[in-house]
């Protein structure tokens, strides 16, 4: 489809509107020029008598609709991007058959829509209004919005202007999934098995390197989170080396939470939780994705359920006694049968927390080029089963975001028993506390909390960048100074 723009160039959120109904078609842009034939979707703008006209105009397989504004005073880039594009869903509606679930609200973190609404004194009835109005939201999302955007609300207040979050990064795992998009490397490669103790022994320079910075900003950790990839591809003396250096150079008695990934039951033994309970960490994720052993297999993965069962109850007799478990909605082979069961089995081990992902199909996964096939269309079933199975169980929503790709525009939500949120992923999630990222892909994001300001320092994505280039990596985090110095 080609997408023409005159009078403007609002590209990135009418082609995000357009995804919404064509997930899957490549879009050519034009821009103060008009194309004559096939699929178009015209967005223009233009100067008027008593102001501008802003107008949008589609025709596909054959059919046209078309819509015209006449808006008082100048030009607005904000107020008029926002009115075109609520003209092209209503068009895109119309023409497709389709109203996502979403409406046109296009953005990764619509609960930070509630939030503010919430600060700026609104109460529910006037929020749903709204968003209805804005985005033509469905009441089942703005109930999940607003119902996550409560349980936020206590960890937002109690957050120390100073503080931030440490995210240290493994992206090695045993076995590539077939959905998966992260930079991740398996060590079933013998170079990324070569790398991996180079690889420790750096980060753990990093992480020395990173909590010298903070102490000198006077900066509080709060949260450690140790994420991948899957952390327990490393040895459980790599592991230990990783941790202890966390001990060694920050001073973890006050943080409310440390979290480590332990991720999948083919990574986890006894004595690799054993360390992670030793070196302080008060939350691990046991994360099955699925409890079907044919789409374990489907999805490139060696385990089986009953591994992943072994693997919580070993934790639990160790004493964790706050563990996440993750799901994913939407899996190759999967259906909602076989989602429901899931849910049912992962409920009746009565973890803390549960989150349900929603497939996204990017286009570096291995499932890109099979998505159709492979697939099951029913997400949507799945997903409402599951959100509504874990609200009847106890648990509660306390973050959701939407990525771009998400098979029929979904969302991910985590779920939790009352006291047991992940801080970490509210925190990053609302971009409320500066996270400074250690490892292969981190991405340190710097908040200012008295302005919103953000700056994001990025490290280099590959374990091999990322070692052979690593002094050149630590002249960036002069920016954190800079930053802080600078409030």
């Amino acid at each position: 489809m080609t997408i023409c723009f005159i009078g403007n160039s609002f590209k990135y959120e009418t082609e995000a509107v357009m995804k919404l109904f064509l997930p899957l078609v490549t879009f050519e842009f034009l821009f103060e020029e008009a194309a004559h034939s096939g699929d178009i979707c015209t967005v223009s703008r233009c100067k008027s008598e008593n102001g501008h006209t802003l107008s949008v105009s589609v025709t596909l397989d054959g059919k046209t609709e078309s819509e015209n504004l006449l808006a008082d005073g100048e030009y607005c880039d904000k107020t008029d991007e926002a009115e075109l594009c609520r003209m092209l869903y209503r068009i895109m509606r119309k023409l497709t058959g389709i109203t996502p679930a979403w409406g046109c609200l296009t953005g990764i973190r619509p609960v930070k829509k509630v939030n503010k609404l919430l600060e700026d004194g609104l109460d529910k009835a006037q929020i749903f209004d709204t968003l209805k109005k804005e985005y033509y939201v469905s009441d089942e999302k703005l109930k999940l919005a607003y119902q996550t955007a409560i349980a936020q609300a206590e960890p937002l207040k109690a957050l120390d202007k100073r503080s931030y979050s440490l995210y240290i990064s493994v992206p090695f795992c045993p076995s590539r999934c077939s959905y998966c998009s992260f930079v991740s490397h398996s060590i079933e490669s013998p170079g990324a098995k070569k790398l991996l103790p180079q690889y420790t022994e750096k980060l753990c320079e990093e992480i020395a390197e990173t909590a010298a910075i903070a102490s000198e900003l006077d900066l509080r950790l709060d949260t450690i989170y140790i994420g991948g990839g899957t952390p327990t591809t490393l040895s459980a003396e790599q592991l230990e080396a990783v941790m202890g250096a966390v001990k060694k150079n920050f001073d973890i008695s006050k943080i409310r939470e440390y979290t480590v990934e332990a991720g999948r039951s083919d990574t986890i033994t006894e004595k690799k939780l054993e360390v992670i309970r030793n070196f302080g960490a008060t939350r691990i994720s046991v994360n099955p994705q699925t409890m079907n052993d044919s789409v374990l297999k489907a999805i490139g993965r060696r385990h089986t359920a009953n591994d992943v069962i072994d693997a919580f109850r070993t934790a639990r007799r160790l004493g964790f006694d706050n563990i996440n478990m993750d799901t994913i909605a939407g899996l190759p082979t999967d259906t909602p049968e076989g989602f429901r069961h899931t849910i049912e089995t992962l409920c009746g081990l009565d973890p803390e927390s549960i989150t349900i992902h929603t497939l996204t199909v990017k286009r570096s996964s291995a499932l890109f080029q099979q998505e159709e096939k492979s697939v099951d269309s029913r997400i949507g079933e799945m997903v409402s089963f599951g959100q509504k199975k874990l609200l009847e169980t106890g648990y509660l929503p306390y973050y959701l975001y939407r990525q771009k790709n998400t098979v029929e525009n979904l969302e991910n939500v985590g779920f939790a028993k009352a006291g047991y949120e992940c801080l970490y992923n509210i925190y990053i999630m609302e971009e409320a506390q500066t996270i400074l990222a250690v490892g292969a892909a981190g991405s340190t994001k710097l908040v200012n909390t008295e302005t919103g300001k953000i700056e994001r320092l990025f490290n280099y994505k590959f374990p091999y960048e990322y070692i052979s280039r690593y002094d050149k990596m630590m002249e960036k985090k002069d920016g954190i100074t800079e930053f802080f110095n600078n409030i």
